[in-house]
């Protein structure tokens, strides 16, 4: 078995009427503390894909996946058998043009709109902490941010 696993998570994106950032969370199913849709990479599909599957299916997001990596965040996963593994997220933006009334997984979740700041406050990972506080000034500079602007 690996060392560590290596996950997929999408950065649902939004700007308001007012033009600010607000990151779409949603919470997790065992603890249900705020993280962002996450998962394991599929077969077949490229990484930034397979993480818009899991905010379509987590969050009911629909819209346009970044295919740069924003950032990475380390967590320990604690599995069905209760053994913890070490795991790396990949996090791509995503910019959210719906959100689905009914989606995968909508009983098992709760999904809610943040200020970068909030949501940061709101996350156990401090290295997920650090990228949604950098989101707070000026996210639309972020070269990433700013491509994928471009392309959607």
């Amino acid at each position: 078995m690996a060392e560590f696993g290596e996950q997929i998570a999408a950065l649902p994106l939004h700007w308001d009427k007012k033009g600010n950032l607000t990151v779409l969370m949603v919470t997790s199913r065992d603890t249900g503390r705020w993280v962002m849709p996450k998962g394991w990479e599929m077969d077949g599909k490229k990484p930034w894909a397979a993480a818009e599957i899991e905010a379509l299916e987590e969050a009911g997001a629909k819209g346009y996946i970044g295919n740069q990596v924003l950032g990475t965040y380390r967590y320990d996963k604690v599995l069905d058998d209760g053994s913890v593994l070490p795991c790396k997220v990949r996090v791509y933006p995503m910019i959210v043009d719906k959100l689905k009334r009914r989606w995968k997984e909508r009983h098992q979740r709760k999904r809610k709109w943040f200020t970068p700041k909030a949501a940061a406050k709101r996350v156990d990972e401090p290295e997920l902490a650090e990228l949604l506080t950098a989101l707070r000034d000026k996210p639309h500079k972020q070269p990433v941010i700013r491509n994928l602007l471009k392309s959607a």
